[in-house]
């Protein structure tokens, strides 16, 4: 989620900088982008998440209007999924290993659990003195981080815990405005990404689920950073809002590519597809999902699949 910028459009991309992988037999080029949902699909400007399912369907935010989730088929086909109760709005989406929903609202300071068996909403943890709960992450064990930028012009940022129980605890306080979250493949590291200030961090996770050290990895000379996944072997994707890309790093902060995804403003992505490699983006400007294969299963996929 983004507040209080503004973008003009992205500036012609350096051809190498995102050029296409190789072509596998049967399938598609990997690394180019085309859309999942038409424009005119149903989301608003507030487009976010996403998440996906065990069978496939991806799950983004602001679906007809804020309250809402919408549910994007494999086909591309959107419909509403759930309203969210007390004029809620939701952000960023992750999933349990049992399959259960986790969604940030950012207007009651919550994050909600969802049952996609009964669609039962209910408040998993709440607390008071977030700003605004943003994007989540999930560590093997399913503790749950979650992001909460100060938008108000503090330019200030926070990390929360929440353990299994639903307890919640601030691990990390006066941070830049904290955006994009995820925890890597051996649950040892947590990643952050900091939109103003345009860098990308990491944290050692200690065994009690406590932050370490924050240590920078990359800061970009322009353009924000926002949502932020995993591959299995521990490379970040990071959506670069107002630059129209998503950078693949090394989880050392390296570029490895950056990957044009048809639009100025994408603002979060996920991982799913039979086999993991098919990463989702939400697009602001076009109010669309767009997808692209990849060389590697996100993580995400990956844990549906070990249990």
């Amino acid at each position: 989620m983004r507040r209080k910028l503004l973008y003009l459009a992205a500036p012609p991309l350096i051809a190498l900088s995102i050029a296409a992988g190789p072509k596998e037999p049967g399938e598609q080029q990997l690394f180019v982008a085309k859309p999942l949902t038409a424009e005119d699909s149903g989301f608003t400007e507030g487009i976010e998440g996403p998440g996906c399912d065990a069978d496939g369907n991806v799950y983004a935010v602001s679906f007809r209007t804020r309250q809402t989730i919408g549910k994007v088929a494999p086909d591309g086909k959107a419909s509403a999924y759930v309203e969210l109760p007390n004029k809620g709005a939701g952000n960023g989406i992750v999933f349990d290993h049992k399959g259960l929903m986790y969604v940030a609202d950012y207007i009651t300071h919550s994050v909600l659990r969802i049952d996609p068996a009964t669609k039962k909403i209910e408040v998993f943890a709440h607390e008071a003195s977030m700003h605004q709960p943003n994007d989540l992450a999930i560590a093997p064990d399913d503790t749950i981080y979650a992001s909460d930028p100060d938008w108000s012009g503090k330019h200030k940022g926070q990390i929360w815990k929440v353990d299994r129980a639903g307890k919640i605890a601030r691990v990390a306080a006066d941070l830049g405005t904290v955006n994009g979250i995820d925890v890597s493949p051996d649950g040892k590291t947590l990643f952050i990404n900091e939109s103003e200030q345009q860098t990308v961090s990491s944290f050692p996770i200690n065994k009690d689920g406590t932050l370490g050290p924050q240590r920078e990895l990359i800061k970009f000379a322009q353009h924000g950073t926002d949502g932020m996944r995993c591959d299995v072997d521990g490379n970040l994707y990071v959506t670069r809002h107002g630059h129209g890309t998503v950078v693949k790093l090394s989880p050392q902060g390296k570029v490895i590519r950056e990957i044009d995804v048809l639009g100025a403003q994408p603002s979060n992505i996920c991982f799913g597809g039979p086999d993991g490699r098919t990463a989702y983006v939400t697009e602001v400007t076009h109010k669309r999902l767009v997808q692209f294969r990849v060389d590697r299963p996100g993580l995400a996929w990956q844990r549906w699949h070990e249990h």
